[in-house]
């Protein structure tokens, strides 16, 4: 029985779904496991008739046409591969690969630093999901280089307002 005094929680449509803001859909996974023995042989003979054509370096890449035909490539934005199971994600499921903005992870890391909300839209994952991967990359470090990490190496990222446009110095304060 429920309270009438009680708000009830809002059911959930296709437009409150994640990322409706933006007007996307969550990522889509394909698992190996549900593709027959002869798909699987297809994409195989696919992949290896064009491979001869697929670029083995950032130079021969770097000046190719946009978007990047070669979805395979581990810098691609349009879908990832999960090495331990081999599914594979689709991370854009409502796109072509030719609808989308950018292709390249190499290519935006070219053009320098981003916004988290920048990298979440291509990624297709929310900004806080970045930084959790970004924060969870940064503890790798630290625990790679043990005592030789240098703090100034590392974002010093234990304000809890990541949302804050100004840095306040102690010594700009009037206090």
């Amino acid at each position: 029985m429920t309270d009438e005094s009680s708000p009830s929680r809002p059911i959930r449509t296709t437009t409150a779904r994640r990322g409706a803001r933006r007007g996307l859909r969550r990522s889509k996974t394909l698992a190996v496991r549900g593709l027959t023995r002869e798909k699987i042989e297809e994409a195989q003979l696919i992949f290896q008739a064009f491979e001869q054509f697929r670029p083995r370096s950032r130079g021969d890449c770097r000046n190719a046409p946009r978007p990047c035909p070669w979805v395979s490539c581990k810098y691609h934005l349009y879908l990832d591969i999960v090495p331990q199971s081999g599914s594979i994600k689709m991370n854009f499921p409502d796109l072509e690969v030719w609808e989308m903005t950018e292709t390249c992870a190499l290519d935006v890391a070219d053009r320098g630093g981003i916004t988290l909300e920048d990298v979440g839209m291509l990624l297709n994952l929310t900004r806080e999901r970045i930084r959790q991967v970004e924060r969870s990359g940064i503890d790798k470090l630290r625990a790679a280089l043990g005592d030789e990490a240098d703090d100034d190496l590392f974002m010093e990222d234990e304000s809890d307002d990541e949302d804050s446009e100004y840095d306040y110095d102690e010594e700009d304060s009037d206090d």
